[in-house]
């Protein structure tokens, strides 16, 4: 089996870029439905209609502060190498690729599947401090760690 050799720093970078495009795409909504609430005529159901578009609004805004806040909690994740499980580290297992740095979740990069986890998820837990070669067990799923970056 040929062994894939991950760059960290570019799975941090693609991380960031994932982050910054949500941010875009979701500023560019917001302004699209706030346009769009300036825009609705008077009729019967203005009030009804402008009421659904605010509370739109408002879990947009929502969602931006908490993908402002992932943007803010990758900015302290560092890349320097690790040999032990730690915030920033990549970690190679026998069934998945985990980064820990923010929870964004599933992923793809470079044909890889990998998953971006917080250092306060379970998996993050179970697995910090630990080094190549040691095992775990997570929700009756044993798994081994094959590398730490």
């Amino acid at each position: 089996m040929e062994k894939t050799v991950f760059e960290k720093n570019n799975i941090r970078d693609y991380v960031k870029s994932v982050i910054s495009e949500k941010i875009e795409k979701l500023k560019k909504f917001i302004e699209f439905t706030l346009e769009a609430t300036r825009d609705i005529k008077k009729t019967p159901k203005y009030d009804s209609m402008r009421e659904e578009m605010q509370e739109e609004i408002y879990q947009m805004q929502r969602q931006l502060a908490a993908l402002n806040d992932l943007k803010t909690n990758m900015a302290r994740v560092l890349p320097a190498a690790t040999s032990r499980v730690q915030l920033g580290s990549l970690v190679i297992t026998n069934k998945a690729r985990f980064y820990i740095s923010v929870s964004l979740g599933e992923f793809f990069f470079e044909g890889d599947r990998f998953y971006a986890i917080s250092s306060e998820s379970p998996m993050a837990k179970k697995m910090m401090g630990m080094q190549s070669g040691e095992e775990f067990t997570l929700n009756k799923i044993h798994q081994k760690i094959v590398e730490v970056l």
